[in-house]
């Protein structure tokens, strides 16, 4: 932020608290135009009264003038074309700059329609190429701007990334990371499960767990490309997150952690972008933010300080909260409040400072560099390297006492999963395992569940009240495997227990059958071993096979079955190699998040400080 942006807040404080229209007389008139004198005289006063350079002063006062007057004129257009006026701001992350654009659209025109008007104006050769970002949302293509709420004079972002082929790059890079999270949220194989901090097993219903996944999935990928400095991917990663967690329910989503997070690193890309334009939608993130903050930690943050201390890691995000507060409020001519914030701000900077020696001796050990960190940080004494040393060691037998302990849980979850097409009938397996700890049959357990609608309490009432009914109405025993196509699965290299369950639990439906099986597999190379030995096994149609058999002469497969085969391994090996590229350049840390080296932060600290003191 320049000293001249500070003016620039000062002289609009001033003339919207003395009501000064500098589209009306003696400022401006229709006849004469800008009334140069009674604008110089204006800055002349402000320079004195607020201690800015006059000539810069009378610079600001024109500029809004000018401002003033462009919206004038659009509002008037708008009135009797209906032709909207936007003030589009287009973003450079990689030179620094910005480039500020008049677009007139109608409001009755698709999303897409202004991508194609601002890509013109831009020669840029593609318009989805084009990103627009109004008031924290992205411009939806397939819907009308007024659908979508834009107004008149309102100011949007667009981000195309530096010339043609960057814009390009940006935006099949995004596409590919949208397709690797669907695909890798997507797989019945359970790539990605969510825990909690600690380590346990989240189990949630399949709708919501799948729209968490996504939305969590854009963040990690998020997360990677702001470490790379790459603001403009972060926030459009970002914004696809937002629009995944829209889908969950509201409650739940404001009663963690990664809602909060989300909307704190969208602001931190506004910053970062130097966007001021989005300050409204900032300032609502925040105020999310920090009402889950204080919903989690306590209004000063003392259930947090009391549970893990004072010297917990998660200082560091509410450093970035208090910061980025203040940032806000410095930009609405706030400055006491400001102030607040920033000294709030930077007394927990001085606290989270790591010693550079300490950090490297902790790697030297062999400690990745974020546990280092966060070891040092969460020290009584501060930069005690035993004392990080013991927090690291901790932290990692938590994790793995916690993951031990819902092993059991994830895996009935899986194979309640595999073969279960029906989301609808979906039970917790921590209640299913609580109920099987109590002694009642998981198969009745799981129907209780379903009938109470994952409600404990209620299930254990029914397993106590109405186990005779409940029993009655388990369902029939399944069909037996049908041997034939058991006999073509067996030559086809499965395993006969697996073949017999997938087709039990399919009713002999050999697509989901073979999809059941596929799914068994735990890595790539085993799925590439099944089509190898498949696609010899189609150059031997009608020939005797060798393998398996129920009998002593056995038909080959049918092509059919061989195709099912061949075409659901090769979606699954893209689904791994969709994991692959997913989990490239993301942290193996779980409290990666944490890590905020915080040296951006320091710098933009000491930048609004200093002009403050101005």
């Amino acid at each position: 932020m320049s000293d001249l942006d500070n003016i620039f807040i000062n002289v609009r404080a001033r003339l919207q608290s003395e009501g000064v229209k500098l589209w009306e007389e003696p400022y401006y008139s229709e006849e004469l135009g800008s009334i140069e004198g009674a604008l110089e005289n204006l800055a002349k006063e402000y320079s004195r009264s607020l201690g800015f350079n006059m000539s810069r002063c009378k610079f600001i006062l024109t500029e809004l003038q000018e401002n003033a007057l462009r919206k004038l004129a659009a509002r008037r257009e708008f009135s009797a074309t209906g032709l909207a006026t936007f003030k589009v701001r287009r973003i450079d992350n990689r030179s620094g700059t910005t480039n500020m654009l008049d677009i007139k659209c109608d409001l009755n025109a698709l999303g897409s329609d202004l991508q194609a008007i601002i890509a013109e104006k831009l020669q840029l050769p593609d318009k989805n190429h084009v990103k627009c970002i109004a008031a924290g949302r992205m411009v939806a293509a397939n819907a009308t701007l007024a659908a979508q709420q834009l107004k008149n004079n309102q100011q949007l972002i667009v981000i195309v990334g530096d010339g043609d082929n960057h814009s390009e790059a940006l935006y099949e890079r995004i596409n590919r990371i949208k397709a690797d999270v669907l695909a890798v949220v997507s797989s019945q194989n359970r790539l990605v499960e969510m825990e909690d901090q600690n380590g346990s097993a989240v189990f949630l219903p399949p709708a919501e767990n799948r729209a968490l996944l996504i939305g969590l999935g854009f963040c990690e990928k998020a997360r990677a490309a702001m470490l790379r400095e790459d603001f403009e991917e972060a926030l459009l990663l970002l914004l696809e997150a937002d629009e995944s967690f829209a889908t969950c329910d509201s409650q739940f989503l404001e009663s963690v952690d990664n809602y909060a997070l989300l909307n704190l690193d969208i602001v931190w890309c506004y910053l970062c972008l130097k966007n001021v334009t989005q300050l409204p939608d900032a300032e609502r993130r925040l105020d999310v933010c920090g009402r889950n903050f204080r919903r989690s930690y306590g209004e000063k943050f003392e259930r947090l300080y009391l549970l893990k201390g004072k010297t917990c890691p998660e200082r560091a995000l509410i450093m970035r909260l208090q910061l980025l507060q203040g940032v806000v409020m410095f930009h609405q001519n706030r400055r006491d409040e400001a102030f607040e914030r920033f000294e709030a701000a930077s007394m927990l900077l001085r606290e989270l400072k790591v010693n550079a020696d300490q950090l490297a001796l902790l790697v030297e050990m062999g400690f990745e560099e974020t546990e280092a960190r966060l070891g040092l940080r969460s020290c009584e004494s501060n930069g005690n390297v035993e004392q990080a040393v013991q927090f690291i060691q901790e932290r990692r037998q938590q994790l793995k006492d916690a993951r031990t302990q819902s092993k059991a849980e994830r895996a009935l979850q899986r194979r309640l999963m595999r073969c279960n097409a029906n989301d609808s009938d979906w039970v917790n397996p921590r209640s299913v395992c609580t109920l099987t700890e109590m002694g009642f049959e998981r198969a009745l357990a799981i129907l209780a569940l379903q009938r109470s609608e994952n409600d404990l309490p209620k299930a254990v009432e029914l397993l106590q009240t109405e186990s005779d009914a409940l029993r009655a109405a388990l369902p029939q025993k399944r069909a037996s495997a049908d041997t034939v196509k058991l006999a073509h699965l067996l030559q086809l290299g499965f395993n006969e227990d697996n073949v017999r369950v997938a087709l039990e639990t399919t009713s002999n439906d050999i697509e989901r059958a073979i999809e059941c099986l596929l799914r068994a597999f735990q890595n790539e190379d085993e799925l590439k071993q099944t089509m190898d030995r498949v696609s010899r096994m189609v150059d031997s149609k009608g020939q005797d096979l060798d393998g398996p058999s129920t009998s002593n002469a056995q038909a080959a497969p049918p092509l059919a079955i061989i195709d099912a085969v061949l075409k659901h391994a090769r979606s699954e090996i893209e689904t791994y190699k969709a994991y692959e590229r997913f989990n490239a350049d993301l942290s193996q840390n779980d409290m990666d998040y944490l890590d905020l080296p915080l040296v951006q932060e320091e710098k933009i600290l000491a930048e609004y400080l200093k002009m403050l003191q101005q």
